[in-house]
């Protein structure tokens, strides 16, 4: 069952994605946002492999980072990355269909610390993140 603040939450996102030109460049869709949480999802392009022949870090990275960041600003309180890291678990392929879910583990008045899981189309899972946001005292969006 959707609340309220679920209701700001997918106010605040969709704004949010309204202005993220390189979520868009990605081919990111939203899945379902409520408070706290994040599931997003994209399909891996071939302009999206590096010279080794392996898909770029960097694209597993900005999908969790965009699941990070609007897991982390769906209570509509402008939150900043302070600290990330990714492990890569298996190999992304052009093609695959990646799946991004945050989940909330602290929210603190000034901090939020964040999981986020990728998995492809199989449901294996290919790479592990972990966020520790900056909470300011701005919002996003007027209510």
């Amino acid at each position: 069952m959707e609340t309220d603040r679920d209701l700001l939450a997918g106010k605040v996102i969709g704004q949010v994605m309204q202005k993220d030109l390189f979520s868009q460049w990605l081919g990111i869709e939203v899945v379902e946002i409520k408070e706290g949480y994040a599931k997003i999802k994209m399909t891996v392009r071939n302009e999206m492999m590096n010279g080794l022949g392996i898909v770029h870090g960097g694209i597993a990275f900005s999908l969790a980072d965009s699941c990070f960041a609007f897991a982390c600003n769906s209570r509509n309180v402008l939150s900043v990355a302070l600290d990330t890291s990714i492990n890569f678990l298996k190999p992304i392929h052009p093609g695959d269909e990646l799946i991004a879910e945050t989940k909330e583990l602290h929210n603190g008045k000034g901090t939020g610390l964040y999981h986020v899981t990728i998995t492809n189309q199989h449901q294996h899972i290919v790479a592990i993140f972990k966020g520790t946001c900056f909470r300011t005292n701005k919002t996003l969006v007027s209510v």
